[in-house]
């Protein structure tokens, strides 16, 4: 998914929930409104905390999207259906949707 697309699903009724598999000191600097962080390491113990978005639209980023495209991957053995990597990440965002986020 897009930036671009992204954000019009931000906009819409019914938004997508967000995972961030950042570290908490990237997160620090920049994130998406309402992101839910759990760093790529974390995830096999704090899958449980995902438990409610099994079925729902889920758009995991990182900083560049390959961290997100290998919790997609551990994600979607778990069961998890609509899944969606943002492409490029966050970096990509600031560059196409937010000129305000910080990039690092």
């Amino acid at each position: 998914m897009t930036p671009t697309e992204l954000a019009e699903c931000l906009a819409a009724p019914n938004p997508p929930h967000l995972l961030d598999v950042r570290q908490p000191d990237e997160f620090a600097v920049v994130a998406l409104p309402g992101a839910k962080l759990i760093p790529l390491n974390e995830l096999p113990e704090r899958v449980g905390e995902l438990a409610g978005w099994r079925e729902q639209m889920v758009v995991v980023y990182c900083h560049h999207g390959m961290r997100s495209a290998h919790a997609i991957s551990w994600l979607r053995q778990k069961g998890f259906t609509k899944l969606h990597n943002l492409s490029g990440g966050i970096d990509r965002w600031s560059l196409e949707v937010d000129a305000h986020a910080p990039r690092y």
